[in-house]
């Protein structure tokens, strides 16, 4: 009897992938030895797409809500830090605007029981001696600076500057008063705005130097680096280079510097004094007037026309130093416009 026929298989053969042999494999073969089965990659299952989060029950979980609760109170302790200050310069230009007009910025200081009058001394004789002051603090702060930063920050003498400007940033202002009383008023003999200009310069060289270190230090190495690496000198790189590159926070500096000369008192009442008239020529070496020593003066007095006066004095004090900062930043930005 004949076997039975197997049943064929109509569809073709599966043929496997054909892979090309590697490197390897031909070298392998080459050198006499017997060719590898090609073994297939194996394969990579297909990425399952993430569920989407729940942003429902996210909204409504414990973190979420911790969160939004300390949002708020920081907000409400944030406008009740703000309340005084906004309060303040409410009242100072409610108070100081009465007077504001011309005849403030050109006349003199009234005297008792005398109605009118203005501050028109007292604005030149802040600005002469702030002015006296910038020009002997600003230089000494910055070349300090750039030696306890650049070319001796290891040093003991840089260690021994940052100690005394640190404990010079803490001197309480009369004293900085009465050393300038002590080496300029009883040296000539008079009061005058020379000595002023000393005894403010002496508070503002610590905040000068101070923030001059630190702009300085924030600006990169490798731009110095890169200055000498071009051929220039320590000197030149420090000049070119570093100096412009922290003017934004040495320009900060000085300007918190103008701002705490411009309203000391103390100082001013053992160097200055006090004038009711012009400055003459001999502007430099007589009594002076400021505008915080007319606040002073002013704000205890029992004449309701002297108290208006102090009001307005402070609020001219305050837009003084303001205008001063924003010139100084609309300055910076120019500098740095490409």
């Amino acid at each position: 009897m004949s076997e039975p026929k197997k049943p064929t298989d109509p569809s073709p053969p599966k043929s496997e992938p054909q892979l090309e042999p590697g490197l390897g494999e031909v070298i392998g073969v080459a050198g006499g030895l017997p060719a590898l089965a090609p073994v297939a990659p194996p394969e990579t299952p297909e990425p399952q797409p993430h569920p989407m989060p729940d942003l429902e029950r996210r909204l409504r979980s414990p973190r979420t809500l911790i969160n939004a609760v300390f949002s708020v109170v920081i907000t409400i302790m944030a406008l009740v830090a703000l309340a005084p200050l906004v309060s303040v310069l409410a009242m100072l230009i409610y108070q100081g605007g009465k007077r504001l007009g011309p005849t403030l910025f050109v006349g003199l200081p009234p005297a008792a029981k005398m109605e009118g009058g203005g501050i028109g001394n007292a604005i030149v004789g802040t600005l002469l001696m702030v002015g006296i002051a910038s020009l002997t603090a600003v230089p000494v702060g910055i070349l300090g600076a750039v030696y306890t930063a650049e070319f001796g920050p290891e040093t003991k003498v840089a260690s021994f500057v940052r100690f005394s400007v640190k404990v010079l940033s803490g001197l309480p202002s009369v004293l900085a008063g009465l050393f300038a009383y002590a080496g300029v008023v009883l040296l000539t003999g008079q009061y005058s705005a020379m000595a002023g200009g000393v005894a403010l310069s002496i508070l503002m060289v610590p905040t000068v130097l101070l923030t001059a270190e630190q702009a300085i230090k924030m600006v990169p190495q490798r731009m110095r680096e890169a200055a000498i690496g071009m051929g220039a000198t320590p000197t030149q790189a420090t000049l070119q280079i570093v100096l412009p590159t922290a003017l934004p926070g040495i320009l900060t500096g000085v300007m918190l510097a103008v701002a705490r000369a411009a309203g000391e008192t103390a100082p001013l009442l053992f160097t200055a004094m006090f004038s009711n008239y012009w400055l003459t020529r001999n502007n430099l070496m007589e009594p002076t007037p400021s505008l915080a020593v007319l606040i002073f003066n002013f704000s205890s007095s029992p004449f309701p026309n002297q108290i208006e006066i102090a009001w307005s004095a402070s609020l001219v004090l305050v837009v003084l130093v303001l205008i001063a900062n924003i010139a100084a930043q609309i300055w910076t930005a120019r500098a740095h416009r490409p």
